[in-house]
Formats: structure tokens, C-alpha cells, sequence
């Protein structure tokens, strides 16, 4: 069953929100994972909001601004794996959520300005 981008955005955010808390409790780690946060919980917001979009100018900025947070993520996630606070297991599990994201909006923003 293919999930839609805004089902697999929330289903990320909550790996995201686990993750984090993880990464305070067992590793002591606040600042990336503060930022990871962020970022990872921000994509599913913006298309959230991109579904209730005034305008198709202003979905493709909120669908655009959903994959500018899932590329930072994308960054935070491979300097988490990178300074040893992520197992590479760990890492490309979510690693690949996280891409999958990626390519689904890079597609819907195409299509979205034909």
C-alpha cells in the first residue's frame, strides 16, 4: 500500500520526535538533535499547510520549503551517523525515510510547476 507524502511526513516526524528524545536520554546529546528536530518535524508541517494552500504559487512554496527541511535533515542525520552518535543500522534506516521524502517532493514540486 503506497502511504501519501503527508501520511509518510507524520509517520517520519514521529521517528524524528523518538529519535531526539533518544538522543537526549541515552547519549547526552542536545544541540544537533535539537536541530534535528526541527527540521524533521517542520517537513510534515509545511505539507500540511501546502494541503491548504491558498493558491498553487503558494503550494509549491510550502511543498519546496517541506523539501529545503528534509535535505537539512538529511544533513543532520549523516552528522549524527558521521560523529558516531547514530549506528550505521540505526542511521540508514531512517536515512532512507528520509530520502524517500526527498524524492517524493522534488516530484510533486515538478509536476506542480508543468
Amino acid at each position: 500500500m503506497e502511504q501519501t507524502v503527508e501520511r509518510k511526513s507524520f509517520l517520519f516526524a514521529v521517528r524524528i520526535v523518538k529519535l531526539s528524545n533518544h538522543l537526549n536520554t541515552t547519549e547526552k546529546e542536545y544541540v544537533l538533535s535539537k536541530q534535528l528536530l526541527r527540521s524533521g518535524t517542520s517537513i510534515g508541517a509545511n505539507i500540511a499547510e501546502a494541503e491548504q494552500a491558498q493558491s498553487k504559487a503558494d503550494f509549491i512554496s510550502k511543498m519546496n520549503i517541506a523539501l529545503k527541511e528534509a535535505v537539512e535533515t538529511n544533513y543532520w542525520l549523516r552528522l549524527l551517523q558521521a560523529t558516531d552518535f547514530l549506528s550505521e543500522t540505526e542511521f540508514m534506516s531512517i536515512y532512507s525515510d528520509c530520502r524517500e521524502l526527498e524524492k517524493m517532493l522534488t516530484a510533486i514540486v515538478k509536476t506542480a510547476k508543468q
